[in-house]
């Protein structure tokens, strides 16, 4: 009989395991010596050391699942439990028992981080949901807020799962936020589109009239009327894009017609009035040069009057000479009235008894404060000296402007 420290051959070629349970039949030898079936069953037990090693190390090193090591611990037990194989069958069962506790251990701890997920996507998905719910109440930025919430449903989609009853509540609030919203956004361009409708029948109002006044020769009142028109259009707000485009282009044509034809008219007028401007340049000229030359106002309110009769029997100027001749004559007109205030003031008697009377206070509270004056300065009085003394200094600078004035109206 072979024997072995897990095992042994019996003479009749029966080879049995040790374990702490007793011996046991693993299978029988009849081919060779004794030695190679201990060799053979030997091998068979390393495999299955090998097996039970290569399941420690995954349970070590790698991610592997509780579910998936405890099942393949419950094979391996089996399968060294049935083992026909020499060796410490009984350690390698306590390996396993060994790996069971840890995949137990490892259970716990993906359940708490599965639960830990769980939360952590429950809060991803409240706040894509809330964003979403925002979106669907407040947004009034249609395509932006479009795209929003397509970018919302790509996150959930990309977000982990919570639990089943979660998730099914949470996508119930998306999905209604994703209606809510598109309900408001139709509605919005419902009423839109109405809108839109009203702005173009009152711009095809507007076009019509206008198309009615392109022909006339009404030029003044024709012209404040497409005014008008024009501020009727910009206040009514926009149509369709095409309705919008086709208006305009006939508003416009409508328009352009009229102002051309006026702008043709007037283009015409002027011409003939460059000679009323050429007669307006000269009398302009004259009258800059004569009138400040002359000393009396009432000469040269005289000869105002014959160069105003003058201007008006020029006649009408051109467009682009109107404003610059006017302005111009205005000035000169300016010039004569000025010079007829001036000598008014001049010669005015309530102006001059004014005058007189202001000097004489004046000439008055000097002779006052002189006297102030000397009286504090015989007392000593520093302070009243001062004040004195500017107070003089005023009035003396007021007495040289009013004697300044008076001599003037003289």
């Amino acid at each position: 009989m072979t024997t072995d420290p897990w095992g042994r051959v019996d003479d009749d070629g029966t080879v049995y395991v040790r374990t702490s349970e007793g011996e046991r039949v693993v299978g029988s030898w009849q081919a060779g010596a004794p030695e190679e079936a201990l060799a053979f069953f030997r091998r068979k037990y390393d495999s299955l050391v090998t097996e039970v090693e290569l399941l420690e190390k995954r349970l070590a090193t790698t991610d592997l699942s509780a579910a998936q090591a405890l099942s393949s611990i419950d094979k391996l037990r089996t399968a060294v439990r049935e083992a026909n194989a020499v060796g410490d069958l009984d350690g390698l069962a306590g390996r396993l028992d060994t790996l069971t506790a840890r995949a137990e251990e490892r259970k716990v701890e993906q359940k708490h981080a599965q639960e830990q997920a769980r939360h952590e996507a429950r809060d991803v998905k409240e706040r894509i949901v809330a964003e979403a719910e925002r979106v669907a109440e407040e947004t009034t930025h249609w395509k932006s807020g479009g795209e929003r919430m397509r970018q919302l449903i790509e996150e959930w989609k990309a977000a982990p799962r919570a639990d089943r009853p979660t998730e099914q509540a949470l996508w119930k609030r998306m999905s209604a936020a994703r209606n809510a919203f598109s309900k408001r956004r139709k509605s919005y361009f419902a009423g839109l589109d109405q809108q839109r409708e009203h702005v173009r029948d009152d711009k095809e109002r507007i076009v019509a009239e206008a198309e009615e006044l392109a022909d006339s020769t009404d030029w003044g009142p024709t012209a404040g009327r497409y005014r008008d028109l024009m501020q009727q259009w910009k206040a009514s707000g926009r149509a369709d894009r095409a309705s919008e485009d086709r208006l305009w282009a006939r508003f416009k044509g409508a328009q352009d017609r009229f102002f051309q034809a006026r702008n043709a008219v007037f283009a015409e007028r002027d011409a003939e009035l460059r000679v009323n401007a050429d007669a307006k340049e000269r009398i302009l000229e004259d009258a800059r040069r004569e009138l400040p030359g002359i000393k009396d106002p009432r000469e040269a309110r005289s000869r105002l009057r014959d160069y105003q009769e003058a201007w008006e029997d020029a006649g009408a100027l051109p467009r682009d000479s109107r404003e610059r001749l006017e302005s111009a004559f205005r000035k000169v007109e300016e010039g004569v009235r000025k010079a007829e205030d001036q000598e008014w003031q001049r010669t005015n008697p309530e102006a001059r008894a004014r005058a007189e009377a202001t000097i004489a206070r004046l000439r008055d509270s000097i002779a006052q404060l002189e006297g102030d004056l000397e009286k504090a300065r015989s007392r000593g009085d520093d302070r009243k000296v001062r004040d004195a003394e500017d107070a003089l200094t005023a009035r003396r600078s007021w007495l040289d402007e009013a004697a300044k004035a008076l001599g003037e109206m003289s």
